[in-house]
């Protein structure tokens, strides 16, 4: 449920309320359900995440925690790659690094060379939806640029952008540890055909290297970096699934937000410039990430509050950057905001590898769909969020428009 002030750019939902309760009344709270540590006020939340003594392998989480559960409900029988435990996402160093370190180089590369193809890729979607009355812009927009410019980046053929949304889809269901029978059986299917695209892409480039960021890795690792096929296979996927979905959400989001508060945009189609700012709003108001875990790796204190070795703890990222104490007004959207210290994106080693990529998307398809539809509005103000993997991640299903 949304709650919203009565000064038209202040809204709270349910749980904001819940978070902020912790913040004032326990903000080191130990939820029943899951015995995972709950972490709401922003100083808490930054000195989590930087904190690189903490763990993140679930494998090294308390058995009988979701966390450790989730890791085993992640290799379901059918699967033909049993590599998730390749990915940076879960892994701790030395290997963390080891794994990171070349993939990051290729990648922050090809990124800096980037903004001309999400530009291209922008305009041409933008271009499809010319002359429509009426669209569902998360379907036939938002969800179409981060596909297009990841696959771009990675080197796959334009004719498989489609089936890369919908294997991308259900590798997530992956994190789902509610998942039905047949949502397990889609994920099986699309992480075997997803690793098996990329494998099939590592072979054709190893051979022949093109300008892409597999032919990267593959002449990276003919050159001496320590990575093996695995380890780029089930990276590269990485990057694709949680790369596009998030970016997704958070184009998403944005959308939304401005479309709801239009004093907001307004101003940004008043002044182009503040687009970069109006993305880190975005993010700190409607994170597509919201939250963060990490594992004891031995006895310690937060506020005093006694954790265990292997015990998990959460960083509420929304709860985070709904702070007061750092935040004025924190639930008011205000593109204008000068202090925006979020933490959407993490941090420490383990801080998003996708965040620059994701920051020039978001800009470049805001303000392009506002610059081609200044007068879009929505049909319907209320938002239709995603009821799966809630505390997870959080976007929108639909996003009905007309011009």
């Amino acid at each position: 449920m949304v709650v919203s002030s009565s000064n038209g750019n202040a809204h709270t939902t349910d749980s904001d309320r819940l978070r902020a309760i912790l913040r004032r009344k326990a903000p080191v709270w130990r939820d029943d359900t899951s015995s995972h540590f709950v972490l709401t006020r922003h100083d808490d939340v930054r000195a989590l995440l930087a904190d690189r003594s903490l763990l993140k392998d679930p494998a090294n989480a308390d058995p009988k925690s979701p966390m450790s559960k989730a890791l085993q409900s992640q290799q379901p029988e059918g699967l033909i790659y049993r590599t998730a435990g390749d990915s940076i996402l879960m892994l701790d160093d030395p290997r963390h690094s080891r794994i990171r370190t070349p993939l990051a180089k290729a990648f922050y590369k090809r990124v800096a060379a980037a903004r001309g193809l999400v530009e291209e890729a922008v305009g041409r979607i933008l271009q499809e939806l010319d002359g429509r009355e009426c669209f569902d812009a998360m379907a036939e927009f938002c969800i179409p640029v981060p596909v297009d410019v990841i696959a771009r980046i990675l080197g796959a053929e334009p004719s498989m952008r489609g089936s890369f949304r919908s294997w991308s889809a259900d590798t997530f269901e992956a994190f789902n540890p509610a998942r039905t029978p047949e949502q397990t059986e889609r994920q099986v299917a699309a992480c075997n055909n997803l690793c098996g695209y990329i494998d099939d892409l590592m072979r054709r480039r190893l051979k022949v290297p093109e300008d892409d960021l597999v032919s990267d890795m593959m002449t990276a690792q003919a050159n001496g970096a320590a990575i093996t096929d695995d380890e780029i296979r089930e990276n590269c996927a990485g990057l694709l699934v949680a790369g596009n979905l998030t970016t997704t959400d958070l184009i998403g989001n944005g959308l939304w937000l401005l479309h709801t508060h239009p004093d907001e945009k307004k101003k940004l189609l008043e002044d182009a410039g503040l687009i970069a700012n109006a993305i880190e709003e975005i993010l700190r108001f409607e994170p597509p990430a919201e939250g963060a875990a990490r594992i004891a790796p031995r006895d310690m204190e937060i506020r005093g509050c006694p954790i265990k070795r292997s015990q998990v703890i959460v960083s509420s990222i929304r709860g985070a950057n709904r702070d007061p104490e750092v935040f004025a007004e924190p639930n008011r959207f205000d593109i204008s905001r000068k202090h925006l210290p979020h933490v959407s994106f993490g941090g420490g080693s383990h801080i998003c590898i996708g965040a620059p990529l994701a920051r020039t998307e978001a800009q470049v398809a805001v303000s392009g769909f506002l610059r081609r539809f200044p007068t879009a509005a929505l049909e319907d103000a209320t938002p239709a969020w995603r009821t799966t993997l809630p505390g997870v991640v959080r976007g929108l299903s639909r996003i009905d428009m007309h011009m």
